[in-house]
């Protein structure tokens, strides 16, 4: 059996790595790519104003997109008590400020956190999520979606989706380079080897920045799972909560969250696309069921 410490320690340290493969894998493309179109610092400094702008963005107008996006409104606390009540408690028991509270009029059991920072928070629950669980389930799921404000992941995961973001489109550059621009002395001098293989890796490079993005995803859910669990020491209460939405999204009614897209899936409770997901490998979460196994073996 695993403790909450451990657990948790591992999937941090797991999720920190991989967003520095992200970071060298980032630099390695754009040294690659001035390197054979023989751009120089020129081609480094469009990566960094990639970067540079697209974190501009997400930092000042992500969570406003996503909650507009996922048709979110406000949710007005004497209507949703239990819901204001449970998010009080965690935000007290985490020692964050309290998130404002939203409300999706959607029946797939759901939710998510959202923000730029900890002071700069939101948390928006389907009401399908609301009905379904009692109040100890409900603050399983709030605590679990704290967890993703107390520990910066809102802002961890923004800058993997900046990083993902940028890659794709350095790579889009890059080919549009190769197929309609000039290529660089160096290209040239190596006989074109060098230009096959940027060719090669401006392909696969946006393939290979998502995959990475949704194993950082799967990371930091398994570290929300085991710090809501730790806060209200009461993993089966988590676990019970997780049950039913897989309940819900095995039967033959269920359809997936109505907003939800590529954009704020990996943002949500549990798969919004869970009906959907080709594999594990290319899912935003990882498998409802082993999310469940690790809740009920903790202590």
């Amino acid at each position: 059996m695993a403790s909450f410490f451990t657990e948790i320690a591992a999937n941090r340290l797991k999720s920190v790595a991989m967003l520095a493969i992200f970071f060298a894998f980032f630099m390695g493309i754009a040294y690659l790519f001035s390197y054979v179109f023989g751009l120089g610092i020129f081609g480094l400094g469009i990566g960094a104003a990639i970067i540079a702008v697209y974190a501009i963005f997400s930092y000042s107008a992500g969570d406003k997109l996503v909650l507009k996006l996922s048709h979110a409104i406000p949710a007005e606390r004497s209507e949703y008590r239990t819901y204001y009540a449970a998010a009080e408690g965690m935000s007290a028991a985490m020692q964050v400020p309290m998130p404002k509270l939203y409300v999706i009029d959607d029946p797939n059991p759901n939710a998510f956190a959202t923000g730029r920072n900890k002071k700069h928070a939101s948390i928006a629950a389907t009401t399908g999520l609301l009905k379904m669980m009692d109040r100890r389930e409900l603050e399983g799921v709030i605590s679990h979606e704290m967890s993703h404000i107390a520990n910066n992941d809102i802002l961890f995961m923004l800058i993997a989706v900046v990083f993902a973001g940028a890659i794709g489109i350095l790579a889009a550059f890059i080919r549009s380079i190769f197929f309609f621009g000039p290529i660089g002395d160096r290209g040239r001098n190596n006989g074109g080897f060098l230009v096959l293989i940027a060719l090669a890796i401006s392909l696969l490079a946006p393939m290979f920045a998502i995959l990475l993005r949704l194993a950082i995803s799967r990371r930091r859910e398994y570290m929300a799972d085991a710090n809501g669990a730790r806060i209200t020491r009461d993993p089966a209460s988590l676990a019970s909560a997780l049950k039913k939405i897989s309940t819900y999204s095995s039967a033959p009614s269920a359809k997936p969250v109505k907003h939800a897209n590529d954009l704020t899936a990996s943002l949500y409770f549990s798969n919004p696309f869970s009906k959907n997901s080709i594999s594990n490998l290319f899912s935003t979460h990882p498998p409802i069921n082993e999310r469940i196994n690790r809740l009920e073996h903790m202590f």
